[in-house]
């Protein structure tokens, strides 16, 4: 962002990324409805079994493509944490790009 020193916008971006995440979803080459599709399947497959987490990559915006999968992923995520099913949402670092590290609760196994 232009009006945001580097400094202050690597505070507003999480600590933990892609290295640190135990799989990763990666949605940079994703339609919008593919990655909509793809984040839902991760929630719902979400509480049956270990506490896990993955590092959800988007792809950047493109000048004039319209609106990318960054707003309704991450809004279908957040829904996911206050239904109980992410334990915690943090925007990926900077240098890991555009996304988010999702921490999953898991659930019984079945």
């Amino acid at each position: 962002m232009p009006h945001f020193d580097p400094f202050y916008a690597d505070k507003l971006r999480g600590a933990r990324g892609v290295a640190d995440a135990d799989s990763v979803l990666d949605l940079r080459l994703s339609t919008r409805d593919a990655a909509e599709r793809a984040v839902a399947d991760l929630v719902a497959a979400a509480g049956t079994g270990k506490p896990r987490s993955v590092a959800v990559r988007l792809a950047a915006p493109i000048p004039g493509a319209g609106e990318t999968a960054f707003q309704p992923v991450g809004r279908a995520l957040l829904e996911a944490k206050k239904a109980g099913v992410v334990e915690s949402l943090a925007p990926l670092p900077g240098p890991d790009g555009l996304g988010f590290f999702v921490q999953l609760g898991g659930g019984p196994a079945q």
